[in-house]
């Protein structure tokens, strides 16, 4: 698998794997939020979440793919450090507001820096048809927050504090999709990086959601094995939603990749309406076919 990945970086055949790999990633993406904003505190979800990837990555970390290189090391700790603070900010901002609008906003803030980011660490250029793309998603994904925002009725009171961690949760979006690429493309085999970055990603989070649950009352602390069933089911999710991402980064452009992922906002408002039981109407579909049209344009623009 590894080899035949490497063989497709630079290719029209590795293009098109990416640009699968990514939608694939926005639609697990908007699950994975989801369940982090869902039925359990989302300190103990993420917790629950990591403690399982770990453990799942653990074995292949050591005993299946290639021993990291020595100069990775450093790389995997700035990655540790990035998506620790990252997963702090994305907790303290959906426990503060609305998932359907702190998500849109998260997540339209990310691709704008990753963009700039794949350029000054790449070299990667886009095209105008490609900005305007851009624009036009963003216009979507920001429309879609400002409507949930006019209309939202939860957690009023501390949505001001909630829009702003979620601006800044979206610059470390960005922070990790350029470093994670970086990272990805600094080893010889793929799959190294991604089994040591899951095992040690989730080292932080059980930890705090440990002491979290432990602060809570007896009567009304969560039950752990429902809790750790859900962590299961969102490691796999994760597995797969981050796995993705990284590896279309490292076959295709980083900034495209990037964009393409935030097709999740679309994925998320259906989630937050179907699931989550959040009202969708007509202008929100309208936004959502803005967000899908900007990243058809960002696609095929280049």
């Amino acid at each position: 698998m590894s080899a035949w990945l490497v063989s497709l970086e630079g290719t029209p055949a590795g293009s098109q794997v990416a640009t699968l790999l990514a939608l694939l990633a926005a639609m697990l993406h908007a699950i994975f939020g989801a369940m982090q904003k869902g039925r359990h505190d989302p300190w103990l979800m993420r917790g629950a979440i990591d403690i399982n990837y770990a453990m799942i990555a653990a074995p292949f970390a050591f005993f299946v793919v290639p021993w990291p290189e020595p100069h990775m090391w450093p790389i995997f700790a700035g990655a540790f450090v990035i998506h620790t603070l990252y997963k702090v900010l994305q907790a303290m901002a959906y426990t503060r507001g609305a998932y359907t609008v702190v998500y849109p906003v998260v997540r339209g803030t990310g691709p704008l820096f990753a963009v700039i980011g794949a350029w000054l660490l790449f070299g990667e250029i886009f095209t105008l048809t490609q900005w305007f793309g851009v624009a036009v998603l963003l216009a979507g994904i920001f429309g879609l927050a400002v409507y949930n925002l006019i209309h939202v009725t939860l957690n009023r009171d501390t949505l001001n504090m909630a829009l702003g961690l979620a601006v800044v949760t979206g610059l470390f979006v960005a922070l990790y999709t350029t470093y994670d690429a970086y990272g990805i493309r600094a080893t010889a085999d793929p799959f190294t990086f991604l089994m040591w970055f899951f095992l040690i990603d989730g080292l932080f989070m059980p930890v705090l959601a440990a002491r979290r649950w432990r602060a809570i009352p007896e009567l009304l602390r969560p039950a752990v094995a429902p809790l750790m069933r859900r962590g299961v089911i969102g490691a796999v999710i994760a597995f797969f939603s981050f796995g993705s991402i990284m590896l279309a980064t490292r076959l295709d452009k980083v900034g495209e990749a990037a964009v393409l992922r935030e097709t999740s906002t679309v994925f998320a408002a259906l989630i937050g309406w179907l699931v989550l039981k959040e009202t969708v109407g007509p202008r929100r579909v309208v936004l959502m076919c803005l967000i899908a049209l900007g990243a058809v344009i960002v696609q095929f623009g280049g």
